[in-house]
């Protein structure tokens, strides 16, 4: 059976290279299947950097090239080196590895398929951090074998933050209005007249935005969930560069990869078009500028 027939749920219980533990794997052989303990191993393993001063961990003490990293199995041997006990330990903010959003939501899959349970991570839109605004974000959808239905989970949003966002929903079953996955969002704002400025993050708004998390969220749903400032392919090109096909075949990505997403046609357009598989070399875009980075082994490309 080839992946591109094989049952969705089987293919999402299982690891790709991004979400692999490696040598931590044994750690999670105990650990409690529920929803709610595994959100709290990440909430005690990870402290978001634009939410660090909030839990007591000054600016300058926010270890920022931490959030470079792509692959679960690096991020838990960082997370290790800071503080050596076990990944389940319960840290203190200055001791949790720095991420942001993705992380938390791509190690909370990697601990769901640790166990066999189908999970991804979704790239798409938050409407819980600012009013009238559709915020770039991540989540995890997981099928929830009690609600037989998959199931949208913000593993970021702990006591903290739910108390700070004033948040009226359970963050173990987000509302599909609240968080709306880059399909949804390239359809609203291409054929709804709903205003592509709401969408994005600080000063970055517009349908590109919009149009380049559904690139990212096409590669997340082929197990390559790559970080919010990576870019390749569709992304890489403006606006004018579009044409008639290309916005063709972002408005079928859209459709599949909505909340009952098309599992063989994701996988065939992500197998079959340069303009969303996640190439070899890929151009990651610092603060510094932008460098080429081999993404196998997140290191830069020479």
């Amino acid at each position: 059976m080839t992946a591109h027939h094989q049952d969705p749920r089987t293919y999402y219980a299982q690891h790709g290279s991004i979400t692999n533990l490696g040598i931590h794997a044994p750690q999670m052989m105990n650990v409690s299947t529920k929803i709610e303990d595994l959100c709290k191993v990440v909430q005690g393993f990870l402290l978001h950097i634009h939410w660090a001063e909030k839990y007591g961990v000054p600016k300058k003490k926010i270890r920022q090239d931490e959030a470079e990293l792509r692959h679960v199995s690096r991020m838990l041997a960082r997370g290790l080196e800071i503080d050596p006990r076990p990944i389940t330990s319960i840290r203190t903010p200055k001791k949790r590895l720095i991420g942001n959003c993705r992380q938390f939501s791509v190690l909370l899959t990697a601990l769901l398929r640790q166990h066999g349970i189908p999970a991804r991570a979704r790239c798409g839109f938050a409407r819980y951090f600012k009013s009238g605004y559709h915020e770039d974000h991540w989540v995890c959808e997981y099928w929830s074998s009690n609600r037989q239905r998959w199931t949208l989970v913000d593993a970021q949003l702990d006591e903290l933050q739910i108390a700070e966002l004033k948040i009226s929903f359970d963050p173990l079953k987000v509302p599909r209005d609240q968080f709306l996955v880059a399909g949804q969002a390239w359809q609203l704002c291409r054929h709804k007249h709903v205003n592509p400025e709401t969408f994005g993050i600080f000063d970055m708004r517009g349908l590109w935005f919009v149009r380049d998390n559904l690139v990212r969220d096409v590669a997340a749903l082929n197990k390559m969930p790559l970080l919010p400032w990576d870019m390749w392919g569709m992304i890489d090109k403006k606006d004018d560069e579009l044409s008639e096909k290309d916005l063709a075949l972002l408005d079928q990505a859209a459709i599949a990869s909505m909340w009952e997403i098309d599992f063989p046609i994701l996988r065939t357009l992500y197998s079959e078009n340069t303009h969303f598989r996640v190439p070899e070399i890929i151009t990651n875009y610092q603060k510094e500028g932008c460098v080429k980075i081999l993404v196998a082994s997140e290191e830069i490309a020479p």
